[in-house]
């Protein structure tokens, strides 16, 4: 077996050899024509954007109240599960500043909400960012 390997291995490599030593120039340059095609058609499929990559360009880098889920509220202290949770329930907002209008707000979750106000911002409610109530459980594990 160890033989045959070793046979099979010095083929290849007579093959890869000759291949390299023996290339035409005309071959060489007839794969530029094919980058340049798939550079084309890569370009058009970039263009291409879902219904969700659309919603999260819209957001810069922000929460948005009325379409991020729970788990998207855990770089802020104190916000995760309890908080985050009170303003998706009472989703949606017209402004930022309607998310200090949420009852049963004890004034340390106010105090947390008024000092990050500049992170939050409010979209119109997606149904791609909202179906199935993805909002509290978005299946990542």
């Amino acid at each position: 077996m160890k033989r045959l390997a070793g046979i099979f291995a010095a083929v290849l490599m007579v093959l890869s050899s000759w291949g390299f030593s023996g290339s035409n120039a005309a071959q060489a340059s007839e794969l530029n024509v094919f980058s340049v095609q798939s550079t084309s058609v890569l370009a058009a499929i970039s263009d291409r954007r879902n219904a969700a990559d659309a919603k999260l360009g819209e957001i810069s880098g922000k929460l948005d109240l009325n379409n991020s889920d729970v788990r998207d509220f855990r770089g802020l202290r104190g916000f995760y599960p309890t908080l985050a949770s009170k303003i998706i329930k009472n989703a949606p907002y017209n402004n930022v500043e309607d998310v200090l209008k949420i009852a049963d707000l004890s004034e340390k979750q106010k105090t947390r909400l008024e000092s990050n106000l500049d992170n939050f911002v409010v979209t119109d409610v997606s149904a791609v960012m909202n179906a199935g109530d993805d909002r509290y459980n978005p299946g990542v594990y």
